[in-house]
């Protein structure tokens, strides 16, 4: 039997204050699920994330796109104090290459 494709973004990781990994789903912020095991805890955050979706469906409201099938266009605003500005407009020019360039460099 082929399963469905869920093309949500998840990720699970050990948290230290519960003793147990904690899976999350990146799209639906407020839900996790913590389990004993990592195999467990993705399961477990997948089956809940399937679930949320049926009840929002069920009430005609907004399910969350998935980030695998978004657009991004390669823009984004971000907003700094002139003083780091200036710094990394200083530092983009002594190493000749954009602001933009330099950036993106260090974002990635």
């Amino acid at each position: 039997m082929k399963s469905k494709i869920d093309p949500y973004t998840y990720r699970v990781s050990w948290s230290q204050e519960d003793q147990e990994y904690v899976g999350l789903c990146a799209e639906f912020p407020g839900l996790s699920w913590l389990a004993e095991t990592h195999e467990t805890a993705l399961a477990g955050i997948r089956k809940l994330t399937k679930d949320t979706i049926a009840d929002l469906i069920k009430n005609n409201e907004r399910v969350p796109e998935p980030l695998s099938t978004r657009s991004f266009s390669g823009k984004f605003m971000v907003r700094i104090l002139p003083e780091v500005h200036r710094e990394l407009a200083v530092k983009a020019a002594e190493s000749g290459v954009s602001l933009n360039r330099l950036v993106s460099s260090r974002l990635s």
